[in-house]
């Protein structure tokens, strides 16, 4: 596939959004690649890395072996995603922190769009769809309502959490921060990259890198194979997840680490009941807004292809 250089500035944009949503517990970059239209390429490009390339870098060179791992594309994404995590770490931090409403009402907005858009492309609605569509949702619910772990920060368990987390990171649904929540290493992880230890940084991004070379694979077999109840099932997986983030929240446990509060279980609640009903309007506002922009996304790009 011929690219030009604006093409690859896209991509590197479209990086820069994936990252963006994977430092929020609650909202996958992988939504954000299914949306943009480069999911399958994403799948079919990590999993294509494999001892396959060294025979053709030996056989055919260097640029021949660049070519079929893709490597422009996957260079410009992942320069977004690590230029975005980077730069917006300490600012997600602060508006979670500060206005977590207001945070949560947008990619609210944002997710609730992407099941549309998502469930859109089911060619064929049977009632092995619609059942996928059930099991996924309430298997995606069931994991927003599960408690944290109390684990340690061993290394080898540092290293399971990276390749759990890619995992649900290519996967559109639940993020792969939160899934870091839930085993109890998403704190260690922040600071790791806050102060920039290279230690715990190197052995997560192992732990990644093993877990997205084989997920992956499992993912273009799915699309290859089953692609209509793939589809369904990522479906019912983004529309599962919407209870994470939804903005309003009470706290039912919770414990203070080093002056800061980490919430242990909360439940979703009306904003009726809730003591922030000052932002409602601003809320709703974020949530609208956050619906359009994957509205407009998907316009623009059905306008590029006519």
């Amino acid at each position: 596939m011929h690219r030009t250089l604006k093409d690859y500035l896209i991509i590197t944009l479209k990086g820069l959004a994936m990252g963006a949503a994977d430092v929020v517990p609650g909202v996958s970059g992988g939504t954000i690649a299914f949306i943009s239209g480069i999911y399958e390429e994403l799948i079919t490009s990590i999993s294509d890395l494999n001892f396959s390339l060294l025979t053709t870098w030996k056989k055919q060179g260097i640029a021949k072996a660049w070519e079929q791992l893709n490597g422009n594309f996957l260079v410009a994404l992942l320069a977004g995603i690590a230029i975005s995590i980077f730069s917006l770490m300490k600012l997600t931090r602060y508006l979670l922190e500060n206005h977590p409403i207001l945070v949560w009402a947008f990619f609210f907005g944002l997710v609730l769009a992407s099941v549309l858009f998502i469930g859109k492309q089911i060619k064929k609605w049977n009632p092995v769809s619609v059942l996928t569509i059930l099991i996924a949702a309430g298997l995606a619910y069931y994991i927003t309502i599960l408690p944290p772990l109390n684990s340690g920060n061993s290394l080898w368990f540092l290293f399971l959490s990276g390749a759990v987390a890619v995992c649900a990171m290519i996967l559109p649904g639940i993020s792969g921060a939160f899934i870091l929540v839930l085993l109890g290493s998403y704190k260690t992880i922040l600071d790791a990259v806050h102060h920039f230890d290279i230690k715990t940084i190197i052995l997560v991004g192992l732990g990644a890198v093993t877990g997205l070379l084989s997920f992956s694979r499992v993912l273009k077999w799915l699309f290859k194979n089953h692609e209509n109840i793939t589809l369904a099932g990522l479906t019912g997986f983004v529309l599962g997840s919407l209870n994470k983030i939804w903005p309003w929240k009470k706290v039912l446990d919770s414990k203070i680490i080093e002056d800061k509060v980490f919430i242990l279980k909360e439940q979703s609640i009306l904003p009726s009941s809730y003591e922030g009903d000052s932002q409602l309007v601003f809320a709703v506002g974020l949530m609208i807004v956050g619906f359009l922009v994957i509205i407009s996304l998907e316009k623009l790009a059905n306008l590029k292809k006519a």
